[in-house]
Order: C-alpha cells, then sequence, then structure tokens
C-alpha cells in the first residue's frame, strides 16, 4: 500500500489546484482571529484592519479577520465530496482592550458561516487544554466580580457537506470495513469532550511550532480515523508544519495541506524524512491498548466472540474482525513538494493475542 502527500504553498483562500468534489475529509487549525499573535498576518491579508485596531473598533476588526476565513470555508465548499465532513479546530479569544476584557467567540462566528454555507452542524467536542500555570487565573483574584472564568479548552467543530456519505461498490465496502476502529476507542474518541495535552507534539523547531500554533499529532490522528478510510485523501488548508500530514500517513490516508508560508517547506521536508520510523508506533500503542482491554474484560467479564482476521486478537464486535492498522515502512519525497509513503504488508505485522512482546518487535520498523 502507498499514499500520496502533497504540499502546496499558496493562498487557501484560492485552492486552485484541488480539483471540485475530490476531498474526503478536512481536518485543520486556522489562525484565530483577535488572538494577538495572528494580528500582523490578518493585518496583511485584510486592508485597514491595523486601523481598526489602532481606533479600537474591535468589532469590526473581529469581523474583518473572519470574512478572510470566509473564503476559504467557500472553497472547502466547492472541494469537498458530498457527505465529507470537515473538522475545524479553533479557540475563542480573550483580550483586555481599552481596559475591557473581553471574550471574541470565534467557534460561534465559524459555525454561523457553515451553516449559511449549507453544511450540515453536528456535535462539538470539547478539546481540554488545562494548565497549571499560578498565573492561569485572570482578574482580580479573590475580589469579587473582577476575576474572570480560566478559559482552558478550544472546540473542534464538526461539519458535514449534505447527505450521509454513501458506500456504493464492494471496493468501498471491503475499504470501510477494514477501517474500522476498536470498540473501546469508539467510547473514548466519541466523547464530545477531549482531556490531553500535547505530550505528542514534536518538531525539529520550536520557533516554527510557536509560530504555526500545531495542535498535537493525537488530535488529527483520531479524528482522521474516526471519519475517514483507507484511500480517502483529507485537506489541510493551513499545514504548518505538517501535522496533519503526518497524522494522515500514519493512519494511511492521502493528503493535501496548503501553506501560504513558503519557509515552511524545507522543516517539513525534514520533518516527514526523520520521524518516519516513529510513526507506527502510533498504531503499535493502539494495539498495545486493545490487548489491555482484551486481557481485562477476559478476566473480569469472559472471552470476546470475535477474532480480527487480519492479527488473530480477540475483538468485541463483529465490525472489527475486518480492522486493518497501517505500519509506515518509508516516506519519500518523488518531487519536490510530492511525498510518498509505503507500508509493510499484512504477513509482517501478523500477531496472536497472547505476544504482545512480540508485536511491539514486529512493528519496529
Amino acid at each position: 500500500m502507498q499514499t500520496k502527500h502533497s504540499f502546496i504553498y499558496a493562498d487557501s483562500r484560492k485552492l486552485e489546484t484541488t480539483a471540485d468534489n475530490s476531498i474526503d475529509l478536512v481536518v485543520t487549525s486556522p489562525p484565530y482571529p483577535m488572538i494577538e499573535m495572528w494580528d500582523r498576518q490578518f493585518s496583511f491579508l485584510t486592508p485597514g484592519l491595523e486601523n481598526m485596531l489602532e481606533e479600537s473598533n474591535y468589532s469590526a476588526a473581529f469581523e474583518a479577520m473572519h470574512l478572510e476565513l470566509d473564503k476559504v470555508w467557500i472553497e472547502l465548499r466547492r472541494v469537498m465530496k458530498q457527505g465529507a465532513l470537515a473538522c475545524i479546530n479553533i479557540g475563542d479569544a480573550t483580550r483586555t482592550l481599552n481596559n475591557r476584557f473581553r471574550l471574541f467567540a470565534n467557534h460561534a462566528r465559524v459555525q454561523s458561516k457553515f451553516f449559511e454555507l449549507g453544511f450540515d452542524l453536528l456535535p462539538v467536542i470539547l478539546w481540554r487544554k488545562q494548565t497549571n500555570a499560578p498565573n492561569k487565573f485572570m482578574g482580580s483574584g479573590m475580589l469579587p466580580p473582577g476575576a474572570y472564568i480560566t478559559l482552558e479548552h478550544e472546540y473542534i467543530l464538526v461539519f458535514r457537506k449534505g447527505p450521509k456519505r454513501v458506500f456504493a461498490t464492494e471496493k468501498e465496502k471491503k475499504q470501510r470495513r477494514e477501517s474500522a476502529y476498536f470498540w473501546e476507542e469508539r467510547n473514548s474518541w466519541f466523547s464530545d469532550l477531549w482531556d490531553f495535552k500535547g505530550t505528542r507534539q514534536e518538531t525539529t523547531s520550536g520557533e516554527l511550532r510557536k509560530r504555526s500554533a500545531a495542535y498535537p499529532f493525537l488530535l488529527p490522528f483520531r479524528l482522521i480515523n474516526m471519519f475517514s478510510g483507507f484511500g480517502d485523501t483529507v485537506l489541510d488548508p493551513f499545514s504548518g508544519t505538517g501535522t496533519t500530514a503526518m497524522a494522515a500517513i500514519a493512519a494511511g490516508r492521502n493528503s493535501i495541506n496548503c501553506e501560504f508560508e513558503s519557509s515552511f517547506y524545507k522543516p517539513v521536508k525534514d520533518r516527514l524524512i526523520q520521524e518516519a520510523s516513529q510513526l507506527s508506533s502510533y498504531n503499535g500503542e493502539r494495539i498495545a491498548r486493545h490487548l489491555e482491554f482484551v486481557e481485562k474484560h477476559q478476566k473480569e467479564k469472559g472471552k470476546l466472540k470475535h477474532l480480527n482476521k487480519h492479527y488473530g486478537f480477540p475483538v468485541m464486535t463483529a465490525q472489527e474482525q475486518d480492522l486493518k492498522l497501517a505500519f509506515v515502512k518509508s516516506i519519500e519525497e518523488q518531487k519536490e513538494n510530492l511525498f510518498t509513503a509505503t507500508y509493510t504488508s499484512d504477513h509482517e505485522v501478523k500477531t496472536s493475542d497472547t505476544d504482545l512482546l512480540s508485536i511491539i518487535k514486529r512493528l519496529k520498523v
């Protein structure tokens, strides 16, 4: 199996090289309006924005920034297939302006635009990014009413273009069955509260991570496994350091990644090559966690009724019998901005439900 991953260094408000109705899933995190670190970028894109901010016309500035993001959402409607989903990670902004502390509800503004464009709004995920920093509390400490609620979460907004996706051909149905996730993963992933920090986020450049506001690998990796299948194409119109592409590679999906700043090209290329050997570990960890679940279930409740056809270990439901995972062998640059990921074949990852150490050993590339 191979997947392809292209990187386009251009303005995502015009996805000119992406065909109509060609994208199966969008996973992205745009710049957040009214977050100060993004003022300069929005000012470059939005005529008159600097004057709005200088003149304290903050409501107008907020709307002007979102009007630029709207152009990307309009392009998504064009390039997404019927039934495709878009997952938008965005946080609200808090800012003290003219000595007045205010919240700017970015998530609500984005939801409103997608609704206007005809997308179906689906239940959202709250990603809780808790911190124990001593200065995290805002306002006047213990004196009412001058302290403010601590903002420790972001939103993962989920939208669907048109009716539910249809799997018409036998090939499509087979790929869907093979793209299943574990029963216990379903119970965790499809909760509306995700509570994890970005502990797995690794890049070779801390400065790049700061500039891109990159989300942790686990976030797109979950979403891609939840809402797409093998052979699908995932689009990230704000690709930054390439985290969505890395997650797509680990999940066995194709990806198209658009980024305005061409200076990201070399760091992203280096990251793809250097971290290729690490990507199989994520699916290795999924198997390890599943086998821990199996062992606990068999001790407490008895044996599971079904076996996975590819790996031989027990699974909870019949829908998991065809489940396969992608294990990366290599990533190569075919030509500038186009990479191919190659995967191990099925026989290289055959396992039994009792041989966990052998599983981990075999999954090391």
